[in-house]
């Protein structure tokens, strides 16, 4: 990485001409800290972590379609977040920021699903500033291990270093990134295999893993069960993995959230419930799809 004070030339004569709000000279010897008059967290009292640790039960959707616009009225209608789908959407880490964009309208916080648990995924996808970061197919806790590791910059993990040019510090405008950007990181693994389940234990107690994120659709394809997740061995499984993590009690101030998927058998009322940290509804494309064809069919059969 080149050096950032190559990239972010800094004007010595900059004087600022308000009070609130603007930008001041670093003090510090490092020339990329711009900073605030008065830095704080973005969206500060609604990060999603905030509000785990209130209590809250939060309601999200998938967006797989990629559509800034499907994304901003998502997030106008008021969802708690929304989950940018890099695994099985359409898009590359340029619509992902376009969706990012469009949420930003409606200060709904992003959760980025990367395609698998890879070290230039997570860099790419940390680096446009989400508050959470999912890794899907997380059989072992080596894996866990591996997801927590490329979400933690040196010494801690293997996050690649170019903080003071991201839309994650605000391209650098934010100087206090560091002291927080990791602890407010939701790092979310899923648990989609029979592998998995029967490693629940050790995965949960991965240090620095926040929430357990049960996958019934791939969950059920692994146990053989790909034309029908609903099967009641795909649910037993299902409820093993709800009775570890809600079983666990919490270590100081922090614990382990448990999230999951509705299905058509286990809605998510049925899953908050249950006692669920947090419930995704559905994705925008099923939602979409299943609008239109009603609409049409009322037409089509009308008298």
């Amino acid at each position: 990485m080149p050096q950032m004070s190559r990239l972010i030339p800094i004007d010595k004569n900059f004087q600022p001409t308000t009070t609130s709000k603007v930008l001041r000279l670093p003090t510090s010897p490092n020339p990329t800290a711009v900073t605030t008059s008065s830095t704080v967290l973005p969206s500060e009292a609604t990060t999603l972590k905030s509000r785990l640790k209130k209590g809250e039960t939060l309601y999200g959707l998938f967006i797989c379609s990629f559509s800034p616009v499907m994304a901003e009225i998502v997030g106008h209608a008021g969802y708690h977040f929304v989950v940018i789908d890099m695994e099985h959407g359409f898009g590359t880490i340029t619509e992902a920021l376009s969706c990012l964009h469009a949420l930003a309208a409606s200060q709904t916080p992003a959760i980025i699903r990367v395609p698998e648990c890879s070290a230039v995924w997570a860099k790419k996808a940390l680096d446009l500033g989400p508050q959470g970061l999912m890794f899907p197919m997380v059989h072992t806790p080596e894996l866990a291990k591996q997801a927590v590791s490329h979400c933690r910059y040196p010494r801690a993990g293997i996050r690649g270093v170019a903080h003071p040019v991201v839309r994650a510090s605000k391209y650098g405008l934010h100087g206090d990134y560091l002291d927080w950007c990791e602890d407010e990181l939701l790092i979310m693994c899923q648990v989609e295999s029979e592998e998995a389940v029967e490693k629940i234990d050790e995965i949960a107690a991965v240090d620095g893993l926040d929430c357990i994120m049960i996958g019934p659709n791939d969950l059920g394809a692994n146990m053989g069960y790909i034309r029908d997740p609903e099967n009641e061995e795909v649910t037993k499984m299902v409820k093993v993995v709800e009775n570890r993590v809600l079983g666990l009690k919490p270590k100081g101030n922090k614990r382990l959230y448990l999230a999951g998927f509705a299905m058509p058998n286990d809605g998510p009322i049925e899953l908050k419930r249950r006692g669920y940290h947090m419930v995704c509804g559905g994705v925008e494309i099923e939602l979409f799809r299943n609008a239109v064809v009603e609409d049409v069919n009322k037409f089509k059969n009308s008298a």
